[in-house]
Order: C-alpha cells, then structure tokens, then sequence
C-alpha cells in the first residue's frame, strides 16, 4: 500500500483528503504543523507528500527544501493559495513536483497523486530472494537454510522476506511495523524482537553462521 503524508493545518480538510485517498487505497498519515511534519519525514518510509505551504511552526516552504536536501525522489505536491505563475515557478523552483490551487476539487488533486506515483518505477518483483545460504521462494512459501527446509510461520516469514528485500541495510523496528505489519499495528513493538529471536532460532537450528544482525539502539541487518 502506498503511503502518503499530509501536512495541512485545516482539520476538516485534512480530514476530507485523508478520506478520499483512503478510498482510494492509499495508507495516510496527517500532520497539523511543521514540527510534527519534520518528525515524519524522519521517521516513515513515504511515498509522497502533500504540503500545505502555510503551517504553524515551520513553513511548507522550508520543510521542502529540508526533504529535498535529503530526498530527490519523493513526489511532493504542494496545497497553495496562490495562482500567479510567480508563485508557481516558486514553488517548483523549492522542490515541488506539482501544486494544487486552492481551492481544489477531489477529482485534480485524486490525478495529481496518481500522476506522480506512476512515475515511481517499481522494482520488479523478483520470484526467489537469496541471501549467504538462505533463499526464500515468494510464490510457494518455501525457506530453505542450505538444504534445510525451515518451517516458518506468517509472521516469521513475511519478516524474513522484508529482510531479504533489503539486504544489508539496517532496518528500524518502527519501519519493521509500519512495512511489514501495517498502519493497522496495536500490539506491543517488543513484538518484533520476539519474532526476531524466533526466526534466529529456525535459521540457526543446526549451528549455522549468524545473518541476522542486531544493531543496538536501532533495528536490525542481514549482514554477510
């Protein structure tokens, strides 16, 4: 599910757009004012943002040129009140993909989101995931350790599988829910260090070398 993040100040028209693009199937997060919006960007993996240039706090102006000194490749559309090609060039010139005029109906904005999510290339979707001497078949569901068939649960294997996705890289236990376990998540985050140890245990049932990495304080590593 593609997750969007919606900086915009008025409540009932952050409401409204979070409405219509969760009918549209996308995952929404909102924040009300720069500060809270600066924080997100640190914290989800996103896929577009939609900002308002007027927020309390920090600017929409500033919180692009943040995100773009970080990220070119997140779509950013902006909600601005102004129509003068000016402001528009401004606006793009900061960062923006698109804009949006207030006000806007759902049907341009519903397009603009489309628009650029389209221009994301999707990574193809590869059958067999291997790491070292694991390798993780997507369409049956099987797991093998070396020649070793492992006997994972939902949970365990659709870890595993994220895990595998990204090899290499540390991945944070918030980023671990919010990808693998859904927005929808109410449990205990501890969680994720149970399943952690669990599938440890399965994959290192015969003494086999360890892969994967905690990194204290932060997430966790399939490191060679």
């Amino acid at each position: 599910m593609r997750h969007i993040l919606l900086v915009e100040d008025e409540v009932k028209l952050a409401r409204f757009i979070e409405l219509e693009l969760n009918y549209e199937g996308y995952q929404v997060s909102i924040a009300y004012d720069g500060l809270t919006a600066i924080t997100a960007l640190q914290k989800l993996h996103l896929d577009l943002v939609i900002l308002d240039l007027i927020l309390p706090g920090v600017s929409g102006w500033e919180i692009c040129r943040r995100l773009r000194s970080t990220d070119e490749q997140v779509p950013i559309i902006v909600l601005t009140p102004q129509d003068e090609a000016s402001d528009r060039i401004e606006v793009l010139d900061a960062g923006a993909n698109d804009y949006v005029v207030k006000p806007f109906s759902r049907e341009e904005l519903l397009f603009k989101v489309n628009t650029q999510l389209c221009k994301i290339k999707k990574p193809e979707v590869t059958e067999i995931l291997k790491f070292e001497d694991i390798s993780l078949n997507r369409r049956t569901r099987e797991v093998y350790r070396g020649q070793r068939l492992l006997d994972l649960t939902d949970p365990e294997f659709n870890l595993l599988e994220y895990l595998l996705i990204h090899p290499r890289q540390i991945i944070t236990r918030d980023r671990i829910i919010e990808d693998v376990w859904g927005k929808y998540f109410s449990g205990d985050a501890n969680i994720i260090e149970l399943y952690i140890r669990y599938l440890r245990l399965k994959l290192e049932a015969n003494n086999e070398k360890r892969v994967l990495q905690t990194v204290h304080g932060i997430g966790y590593v399939l490191h060679d």
